[in-house]
């Protein structure tokens, strides 16, 4: 090989070191792609997120169960395993309590439960979420929802 052919071949070398350096620097100074906005899953949709929406058909599935499960026992299950079985509420649902962002606390009292759904983050969209047997959803973005807290739509 001739020191011509080493040199031509050094500054190929070169050209596309700089060429693949230039792209990789391109694309650090890419602008950020925003999330897109929630898309509602249904007329009235309450939800203000995606992970807003999981926790709350979760709820709507477990408040939907308790009432079956009253009509048939006369009495509210005192836990989700209780539950498990009933209308569309599985087993592998009553099985953990992390559920994405959120995680499901659940207390049977005398005559009826306390549900709650508690984001890992607390912001504009991820509420925390609170129902009775009443099967009232509440939701608060500063705080524990509570049964003072706002009702959701």
């Amino acid at each position: 090989m001739t020191r011509r052919m080493i040199y031509r071949l050094c500054g190929l070398v070169l050209v596309v070191g700089m060429i693949a350096g230039g792209l990789a620097k391109g694309q650090e100074q890419a602008p950020p792609q925003a999330a897109a906005p929630y898309q509602p899953k249904f007329p009235g949709d309450p939800a203000r997120s995606e992970s807003e929406a999981q926790a709350l058909g979760y709820m709507r599935v477990v408040l939907r169960a308790q009432r079956e499960y009253k009509k048939r026992h006369n009495k509210f299950a005192d836990s989700l395993a209780g539950l498990a079985g009933t209308g569309s509420f599985t087993k592998r649902m009553a099985h953990s309590t992390e559920r994405g962002d959120y995680t499901v606390g659940f207390h049977s009292q005398k005559d009826g439960f306390v549900l709650t759904m508690t984001p890992k983050q607390l912001d504009q969209e991820h509420r925390s979420f609170y129902a009775e047997d009443d099967g009232v959803i509440h939701g608060d973005d500063q705080k524990a929802a509570d049964v003072s807290s706002p009702k959701v739509k």
